[in-house]
């Protein structure tokens, strides 16, 4: 399976968590996964627009077109309707920013958040010894991206500190830079935990490894 970083861009990353340990003391993963759900409902919400659009169509040609038998009439209106509602259904597969339209924002959100939570209980980063454990997540075709921190993160750093850390890797990404978006989220990332004290101590453990975890559907 194809990684959607590699090589040198998957090093990058690695080495700048890396650094961002050895400054702050905490435990950061980061995450790279292609869609945090199938979404099947998608194709069929697709499909039904396509028909209706199909439907509306077909309907006001007819109105124009008073000569047209009955059965003529009622197998191209259904061979339209079915034909662009399959064509709709199909483009959501291939196109993303379409099948997007499809998907509300707060389901986006709630999705992400969801595999984000269920990521960080996965790379146990809740057994760290001082809870300082923290996951950054980028979902590429919902295009959203969150943090999850441990309790030892919430208790110093608030929930507005750690939105900016998402909006520097938003920002990146909206230009198609995925890379460089992982390495402003983490620099900002440790802005915000030197500025609210965490640092290295002598004597530290890296409990959790510096991978990157990557992840396209199964």
């Amino acid at each position: 399976m194809t990684a959607l970083l590699e090589g040198q861009a998957e090093s990058a990353v690695r080495q700048r968590v890396a650094a961002l340990e050895a400054a702050t003391g905490v435990e950061a993963v980061s995450a790279v996964i292609a869609r945090a759900d199938s979404y099947p409902e998608i194709p069929w919400k697709a499909f039904a627009l396509g028909a209706s659009v199909a439907a509306l169509a077909t309907v006001a040609v007819a109105l124009f077109q008073p000569g047209w038998e009955a059965l003529e009439a009622v197998v191209e209106t259904s061979t339209a309707i079915l034909a662009a509602g399959g064509a709709a259904a199909i483009a959501t597969v291939w196109i993303a920013p379409f099948a997007r339209l499809f998907l509300p924002r707060a389901r986006r959100e709630s999705e992400v958040l969801q595999y984000a939570q269920a990521l960080f209980l996965e790379a146990e980063l809740f057994r760290t010894s001082r809870r300082d454990g923290i996951l950054l997540l980028v979902s590429l075709f919902e295009h959203q991206v969150t943090v999850v921190a441990d309790s030892g993160i919430r208790d110093k750093v608030g929930a507005a500190e750690l939105d900016s850390v998402v909006s520097a890797v938003t920002t990146r990404l909206a230009r198609g830079q995925l890379n460089d978006a992982l390495i402003d989220g983490i620099a900002r990332l440790e802005e915000v935990l030197t500025a609210r004290g965490f640092h290295a101590e002598a004597g530290n453990v890296n409990e959790i490894p510096d991978s990157l975890i990557q992840r396209r559907p199964s």
